[in-house]
Order: structure tokens, then C-alpha cells, then sequence
């Protein structure tokens, strides 16, 4: 899948423009009051949510995008428009007299305690507003994303519908509510599977869903019905001719970390996808990765090309230095704290898959970095490795625990340590921290060196006897 023709996409958003702010902090007490926690606040970050998320994440793409849609008078409404600065996102907004969208969540940690939606419902007086900046700028693009979040921005869907189809635009909706009679005619409409079976009833089971999505797309004369569908990935159904026909995408998501605006990245995707000319089953393909991306991220969040390229067509287990470090990078950006070990595991065993799972839980990012064929046999002997590189990474790879796996050809992979900077540099409980290669470099940076437990009795070594005595 060629990522850069995501640069010919021409996207208008419109709909519910929220302000997402997290309030984040520790809590080490009770209230004496009520029985709840205390947070102590240590930090303030504001993100574009809503249908400016949305944006966010067509920008992301590298798609041209403008964002139509309204915000208040009030601070909240400030910080939207210079977070939208800051993120050269083009917008058209009505100012209101009334509220800006704004949800608060309060952490400790990671855990969300609390969350407090503030907002008015927008009337039909900023309606005439927006309807007048999307009549305007509707001719300079080729598809429009409806981001429907129930609260008051989009008193006239139909309309919207029927402004596009005058141009031949298609219209990508992310539904709210139940009713869903104001998306016809609408191109692809894509509800997560609450949503779907809220509106038609409740679904059975697979024969059922198949029996209601069909008869939604006729009755809401859709094009398309994508529902994401959680773990199991995401299902759609698609007009062709007479028939309609289904297909299942299983989740490419190895983390779920937060599903805060998943689809908003599900929805970008597809339409940015589509106006750069991708067939819809491509359009899928990306969306569905790009959400499993997101999910692994804190908050509302953008997937970036880089990320996508190597989920969608990364061929070879084993990452260049180029790629790793540019994926490094693009996890310190998002605050993930990286792990790194290295070592031969050659003849993956249950010593190697316990020893990274407790790595893993080091951290959010694990780097596993071979060492190549060349390094084994210096350290090893010439008749290792037993598997060659690729086999080898290819095993580590598949493990849950592990996200990249790179090699190194030289003796250590102390240059690579040094380029990487990891968080947290791991070893085995046979290694003491002083002699552990990259222990000093990493400690300077103000990163941690841990040993691990190993498992008894159990390594490549005894393996290999072990067959040998079979054979003798």
C-alpha cells in the first residue's frame, strides 16, 4: 500500500469541535470528607477532540483538510483556536455565546478518575453560520466527514448530504444516536457495534448482522456500513449492484491502552483513503490499522505515516536502524518509556518468552536487538546459530510482548544503545549492572538498568544436548 498518495486527499470536516483536557496528577489519600480519592495535580495537557480530532488525524495523513464548526466565546474557545494554530489545521468556526464543547478527565497515573462534560447544546442560530462556510468551501474538496457527537452542531445533516451529492462528493458520517435516518444517502457510515445494534433493534448473531446491515444500507440507500467491532476487528458491508457483500478485517491492535477517539482515527482514515483513490477495502485496511495504532496511545491521538508504513507493509521482521530509531523517536514523542534488551535467543524456549514478558512490563515500547549471524558464530562457536536472523526475529516478533526487533553485527550493541537512548536497559540476573554493555551511557541519561530472573535449568545450551542425547 503506497502511503504517499494520502497527500492527494482533500477532506472538509464538520461537526462537534471538543476541547479534551487532562488534568493529570498522583493521589496518596482519601478524602476526610466523602469517601474518595484526592488527587494532587502535577500536570495540565489540551488536546483537539471531536471533530477537531478528526482533522488532527486527516493532517496527520498528510491530507489537506479544513475544519467547519463552532466554539464559543469563552477561554475554552481560545485554546481550541490556538491549538488549531499550533497544528496548521485551516477552520472556518462560528463563535457562540454559548459554552466551547469541553471534556475534563482527572488522572492519577494512567487511571482515569473522573470525567466532566461541559457544554450547551448549539441551535439553529450558529446552524445558518456553519451551513454558510460549508456551502462556501464544499467545491475545493473532495469528500466531507460528518463527525456527529450529538451536541447541537449539526442541526441539518440532510442537508449536508445533499449539498456533496450535487457534486458527486461522497459523505463519510461517524454516527451519533439512535436514528440514523438522517445519514441517507450518505456514502459509508460507520457506527461501532453498540451504535449499529442500538439502532437496528439488537443483533442475535452473525446471520442476524448480516440480515440488518444489508437492509440498513437499502433503506439508508449507503454505499458502505463499516462497524468496528472492538477485538474483533472490524466488518463491511458493501454495495455491489444488487448485492451486498461482507468483509471482516480482524484487529491489528497489539496494545489497548486508551479507545479515546479510535473513531476519529477510524473515520479519517477511511475518507482520506478514499479521496486519494484507494479502492474501499484498502480504505479498511489502513483504517483499521491506524486505530490499532491509536489505541496503544494516551488519549486522543493521531497515528503518524511512519507508524502506519511499517504496520501496513513492513515485510521483514528484522528493522533497518533507520526504522527503529525513527519508531523510537515517534514513541518518546507520545511520553512511552522505551525497554531494550539483546541477546542471540537462538531456539526460542519458555526462558526467552517469560524473560520478555517481565521486560515488557518494564515499560511501553520493548526493542529486542539480535545479534546477527556473523556475532553469534564469534560468540558462540561456527556452528551457530541454529536459526539464521530472519527465522529468529520472525519468533521474537510474533511474541505479545514485543514490539521491534532490530540486529546488530558488531561484538555488543553498545552503538546502538547509544543511538536508541532507551529508558530502560535489561539484562539477565547472570549479568551484574556494572558490566552490563550500555549501563554507564544509559545511567547518565537518567535511565534505569534492571536485571531480570532467569528461569532454571532452562537455555539454548541444554537444549541442544537434549537432542543430541535423543539421538544417541
Amino acid at each position: 500500500m503506497e502511503l504517499y498518495q494520502l497527500k492527494r486527499g482533500k477532506i472538509l470536516v464538520i461537526g462537534d469541535i471538543i476541547l479534551d483536557e487532562y488534568l493529570k496528577g498522583s493521589v496518596s489519600r482519601v478524602s476526610p470528607e466523602a469517601p474518595v480519592p484526592v488527587l494532587k495535580p502535577e500536570g495540565r495537557e489540551l488536546r483537539l477532540g471531536g471533530a477537531s480530532n478528526v482533522a488532527a488525524n486527516v493532517k496527520a495523513l498528510g491530507s489537506k483538510v479544513e475544519l467547519v464548526g463552532v466554539v464559543g466565546r469563552d477561554e475554552t474557545g481560545k485554546e481550541l483556536r490556538s491549538l488549531l494554530k499550533d497544528a496548521s489545521i485551516k477552520s472556518s468556526l462560528t463563535s457562540s455565546d454559548k459554552t466551547t464543547i469541553h471534556k475534563l478527565r482527572l488522572l492519577a497515573g494512567q487511571q482515569q478518575l473522573l470525567r466532566l462534560d461541559i457544554e450547551q447544546n448549539f441551535d439553529r442560530k450558529e446552524w445558518f453560520s456553519i451551513k454558510k462556510f460549508f456551502s462556501k468551501k464544499l467545491k475545493n474538496f473532495g469528500a466531507v466527514i460528518v463527525s456527529d457527537y450529538g451536541k447541537g452542531t449539526l442541526h441539518d445533516v440532510p442537508f449536508i448530504i445533499q449539498q456533496a451529492k450535487k457534486r458527486d462528493i461522497p459523505v463519510f458520517i461517524d454516527p451519533k444516536g439512535n436514528n440514523f435516518n438522517k445519514y441517507k444517502g450518505a456514502y459509508i457510515i460507520t457506527p461501532n457495534y453498540l451504535e449499529f445494534s442500538t439502532e437496528v433493534g439488537g443483533v442475535k448473531n452473525e446471520q442476524d448482522l448480516n440480515t440488518k446491515a444489508k437492509n440498513m444500507i437499502k433503506k439508508l440507500s449507503l454505499q458502505g456500513l463499516l462497524i468496528t467491532r472492538g477485538q474483533e476487528g472490524m466488518t463491511l458491508f458493501k454495495k455491489a449492484g444488487s448485492k451486498v457483500n461482507r468483509s471482516d478485517f480482524p484487529t491489528v491492535a497489539r496494545d489497548v491502552f486508551d479507545v479515546s477517539g479510535a473513531g476519529d482515527t477510524v473515520i479519517a482514515s477511511l475518507a482520506a483513503a478514499q479521496s486519494s483513490g484507494m479502492t474501499l477495502e484498502d480504505s479498511v485496511k489502513l483504517a483499521n490499522a491506524a486505530a490499532g495504532i491509536v489505541v496503544g496511545k494516551s488519549g486522543t491521538a493521531s497515528p503518524s505515516l511512519l507508524e502506519l508504513s511499517f504496520r501496513l507493509n513492513s515485510s521483514d521482521s528484522v528493522l533497518s536502524k533507520t526504522e527503529i530509531k525513527d519508531l523510537v523517536k515517534e514513541a518518546k514523542k507520545d511520553s512511552k518509556k522505551i525497554v531494550f534488551t539483546n541477546g542471540c535467543f537462538d531456539l526460542l524456549h519458555v526462558g526467552h518468552i517469560t524473560y520478555l514478558e517481565e521486560a515488557k512490563k518494564l515499560g511501553d515500547r520493548l526493542v529486542v536487538a539480535l545479534n546477527s549471524d556473523s556475532s553469534v558464530r564469534k560468540l558462540k562457536g561456527v556452528k551457530r546459530p541454529i536459526n539464521k536472523l530472519n527465522e529468529r526475529a520472525k519468533q521474537i516478533a510474533a511474541l505479545d510482548s514485543v514490539d521491534w526487533v532490530t540486529s546488530f553485527s558488531e561484538d555488543t550493541p553498545l552503538k546502538l544503545i547509544k543511538e536508541l537512548e532507551p529508558d530502560v536497559l535489561v539484562k539477565g540476573k547472570d549479568y551484574k549492572v556494572k558490566d552490563i554493555v550500555g549501563s554507564k551511557e544509559v545511567l547518565s541519561q537518567g535511565g534505569q538498568v534492571k536485571t531480570i530472573k532467569l528461569v532454571k535449568g532452562i537455555s539454548t545450551s541444554n537444549l541442544i544436548k537434549k537432542i543430541k542425547d535423543l539421538d544417541s
